[in-house]
This record gives C-alpha cells, sequence and structure tokens, in this order.
C-alpha cells in the first residue's frame, strides 16, 4: 500500500508551477437517476416479488357453477447491496511541504470524482449486459431478449425480433410492441415509452429523429409522427457509460422496472496512523443496480 509522498508530487514542493491540471476536468450531470428509479433500504438486500393475477372472465351456462381461478406468487428478484470504495494515503512530510494543496484538497476531488464515476459505471453496467447471457434476472432471461417467461404460462418480448439499428422505423416498431404487452395472464395493459437512452455515438442519429417536426430524409415534408404524437415525451438521453455503440433502449412507464437501491450514500473519511504520521483517506458507498419487471425497459442490441 504505497503513500503519497514529496517523491510523488515533487513539483508541488517548488515555487513557480502555473497550473496543475489531470485531476479537475469538467464532469458529465448525474445519468445515472435518468436510467433508474432510486429508492432507499436499510437491509442487506431488497426483494421484489411478482405476482399471476386473474385472467379473462369465462362464459358461465345457465344453471351453471363459476369457474373460480387463482393469483400466485410469480417471479422473485433480489437486489444485494455491494460496498464500493477506495481511499489514498499521504505522509506528514508531503501535506507539510506542499505550496499549492495538491496533495490534499485535489487528490479529495479526484476520490469525489471517482465514486461518481464508480456509481455510473456500475449503473450503466446493467444496459451494457442487457443482451449478455451471463447476467439474467428473476425470470430467468437476459433483460431483453425475445422469450421473457409470463409465471402463468407463454413468453413476450422487449426487443425486436430482428435486431435492427436505430432509425425511426424501428423505434416506431419498438413503440407498437411496447403497447402490445399485457400482463402475465395475458391481460392487455397500458405501457409506454418516456426516454430513449443511447450512447454517445448515436446522439446525432437520434437528433434527426426525435428533433424534426417532418420526417427525417424525406423530401415530401410528411410529418415526424414520433414527434407529432410525443411517443417519447421524455426526449433522448445520451449516456458517456454505455460500451456498445449501437445498443439502444426505451425505458418505459411500467412499475418496478429500472431500480437503484440505496443502502449507504457515498461517506468520505479521514484518520491519522500514530506510528507512521501517514494521513489516510477514503470514500465508501453501498447500494446496488437492477431490474424487477424487465417491462420497464425495451432495449435492442443493433444490427
Amino acid at each position: 500500500m504505497a503513500a503519497i509522498n514529496t517523491g510523488s508530487f515533487a513539483k508541488a514542493l517548488w515555487p513557480g508551477v502555473n497550473a496543475w491540471y489531470g485531476m479537475a476536468y469538467k464532469e458529465f450531470p448525474v445519468q445515472w437517476d435518468k436510467l433508474f428509479d432510486k429508492h432507499s433500504s436499510r437491509k442487506n438486500f431488497e426483494e421484489d416479488v411478482g405476482s399471476s393475477g386473474l385472467g379473462l372472465a369465462r362464459v358461465k351456462a345457465e344453471g351453471g357453477s363459476i369457474e373460480y381461478d387463482e393469483m400466485r406468487q410469480a417471479f422473485i428478484t433480489r437486489y444485494t447491496h455491494i460496498v464500493y470504495g477506495l481511499g489514498f494515503i499521504v505522509t506528514r512530510e508531503a501535506f507539510e511541504d506542499d505550496l499549492y494543496d495538491v496533495v490534499g484538497q485535489k487528490k479529495a476531488k479526484a476520490l469525489a470524482k471517482s465514486m461518481r464515476a464508480t456509481k455510473e459505471t456500475v449503473g450503466a453496467n446493467v444496459y451494457n449486459r442487457a443482451f449478455n447471457t451471463s447476467y439474467t434476472g428473476g425470470d430467468g432471461s437476459v433483460l431483453c431478449v425475445t422469450t421473457h417467461a409470463n409465471f402463468a404460462g407463454g413468453t413476450w418480448s422487449n426487443t425486436l425480433t430482428t435486431a435492427a439499428d436505430l432509425s425511426e422505423a424501428a423505434l416506431e416498431q419498438a413503440i407498437i410492441d411496447i403497447g402490445a404487452w399485457t400482463d402475465d395472464r395475458g391481460i392487455k395493459s397500458i405501457f409506454s415509452a418516456k426516454t430513449l437512452i443511447i450512447p454517445k455515438e448515436l446522439e446525432f442519429e437520434a437528433a434527426r429523429i426525435l428533433k424534426n417536426v417532418d420526417r427525417p430524409g424525406t423530401a415530401e415534408r410528411d410529418i415526424n409522427a414520433l414527434v407529432k404524437l410525443n411517443k417519447i415525451p421524455g426526449g433522448m438521453i445520451v449516456s458517456q457509460y454505455l460500451t456498445d455503440v449501437d445498443a439502444w433502449f426505451l425505458r418505459t412507464d411500467a412499475d418496478h422496472g429500472m431500480k437503484m437501491f440505496e443502502r449507504r450514500g457515498d461517506e468520505f473519511a479521514m484518520d491519522n496512523d500514530f506510528d507512521t504520521e501517514n494521513a489516510k483517506f477514503k470514500a465508501t458507498a453501498r447500494y446496488s443496480f437492477g431490474w424487477s419487471d424487465p417491462r420497464g425497459l425495451y432495449g435492442v442490441a443493433g444490427a
């Protein structure tokens, strides 16, 4: 465990340095809170339990008996909170001889930046792994797939049958698919898209689709139905932490979809070692990201 000493920032001990750079770049605004709904937790883990409701009513013959149905507990999703932490050690001499407050204030800011970037990365990885069979949810499927299981039987899809790059036609089909979703028993329910979530590589294409009152790429000046009907009211969210350059997602208004549980927020602390007189700085946080009802997201891996 190496300590930051007078040799680590030797120039901080000399007068005449005009500026220090590398630890104070501008940061992106918080993005994870637009990809997930935040909840608090006071337990070691949280569980969301799905339910399979009642089916459609049956025809009752004259004089015949009512047919009775049942409701059952369905898929269970567990959120296990993980502690993330980082720290650094500084010798007393490095503090004493630092002429520019590089070691103290700037390193503390760098630690805060690392904690924020970690949370963004952990959250975005839920999307980055949406098609990865190593990461499955309560129903045993990946987040975005054509064969999500209903507990009562049958399957449903929250991705295109044939993967496609982001386009007007692909977005329209996705919204049509979302509008056809049912509950676990096959009863039609209202679901709508809220926001389009994309990597930075798709920002320009998304802007041409969502910010034009006319259809993109046409000369006939047909209306842009996506804009006219306000089918994506929250607009687009560009995430710098998405790694697949052609994958795109639609967050929906389904309850209990994309979730983040905060067990403990960011905490910063410092202490001194009696023998060495070194100062220790650390930051920790405890949280979990995931999804319960995959109807909270429609995702396409791109062509």
